[in-house]
């Protein structure tokens, strides 16, 4: 009512003043409707996890000497991601030389530190691979494998991290694996539990890719801080040739039904890719349906990506792989 006793009493011009005024208004109660729809639309379209990158994704770069390891924190920031996955092996030139020494230890912790603190990235885990294998049949290696892992628990301790990956060779037979695994990891998860540290286990090939019998292996221990680490592309059990990696797999375990008996014990996830087809697809991975997987168990911590392929170069193979993430963890209900 108001309105219209205005419009009627004014002059032309005023009129049309009051009109271009009460466009405009509408106009830009519009255009905030949009920005508010926009900005609630982005936050409806934010993944259900934390985004972080595995270093063995640059493990060729390192290798060849493209790319310093201490530059794993730029890297990872500039391609958009918010945590690392360290991986030990990248730095054996200077521990192993060193009998990784406390000296050498420190030095490693201090510079990833500081990489990290500088480029404002999350230290998540350490995945370790050389240190001996903690499902062998002989109790004393055994022991001493445990023993081996337990300054690189010290080393994700003073890192900030949450866990170290471990792996579980050393046994064939699923009679002798199940239980050197059980008291293998328990060694271990004893002393990680005084720092805190959880102790992941990934499905990295023989009895470990079985993922029933990991399963086993974790309910078994019985430890809060003692899971698993789902790798939705790791799940060969049997080589066609044991020594020769490139010979394909001979036994493999169903990918999406293993990483769906993972998750209940998982504390951290990878993306494992290899190849993409013409539409940003991994080939041989649905990623739509293994981040349903994934999200169905309530996992909401970080998926680290992991690309292994060999089309792409590593840059590129990455950002593919976080690009198929996020589609796929928007397609999911």
């Amino acid at each position: 009512m108001k309105r219209r006793n205005f419009v009627r009493n004014s002059a032309a011009a005023g009129i049309g003043l009051s009109v271009l005024g009460i466009y405009s208004c509408k106009q830009e109660k519009k255009e905030k409707t949009e920005e508010t729809e926009m900005a609630d639309n982005e936050t409806v379209m934010e993944p259900f996890f934390k985004l972080s990158l595995a270093q063995w994704s640059v493990h060729r770069m390192i290798w060849n000497g493209e790319m310093d390891p201490y530059a794993f924190a730029s890297k990872a920031k500039e391609w958009g991601f918010g945590g690392l996955e360290y991986v030990s092996q990248l730095y054996d030139k200077e521990l192993k030389a060193d009998n990784y020494s406390a000296e050498a230890m420190a030095a490693f912790v201090d510079k990833s530190n500081s990489e990290a603190e500088k480029h404002g990235m999350q230290n998540v885990l350490i995945m370790i691979d050389g240190q001996g294998d903690l499902a062998t049949s002989d109790a004393a290696e055994r022991k001493k494998a445990a023993e081996n892992h337990f300054k690189w628990v010290d080393a994700a301790s003073a890192m900030g991290c949450h866990a170290i990956r471990v792996n579980l060779a050393g046994s064939t037979e699923p009679e002798e694996w199940i239980p050197n695994s059980v008291d293998g990891l328990s060694q271990l998860a004893a002393y990680a539990k005084e720092k805190n540290i959880n102790i992941l286990v990934e499905n990295h090939g023989g009895l470990s890719s079985n993922a029933a019998m990991l399963a086993e292996v974790m309910t078994k221990v019985g430890m809060d801080n003692c899971g698993t680490l789902p790798d939705f592309g790791n799940f060969c059990i049997r080589r066609n040739d044991p020594e020769d990696y490139a010979s394909g797999c001979a036994e493999r375990y169903d990918l999406y039904k293993g990483v769906e008996e993972l998750m209940p014990f998982a504390k951290a996830v990878s993306a494992k890719t290899h190849n993409f087809d013409e539409a940003g697809n991994e080939t041989e991975i649905d990623y739509t349906r293994m981040m349903q997987i994934v999200k169905d168990a309530g996992y909401t911590g970080f998926i680290g990506v992991e690309y292994e392929g060999d089309e792409l170069g590593e840059a590129e193979g990455i950002m593919a792989t976080k690009t198929l993430m996020l589609k796929s963890a928007a397609e999911i209900t």
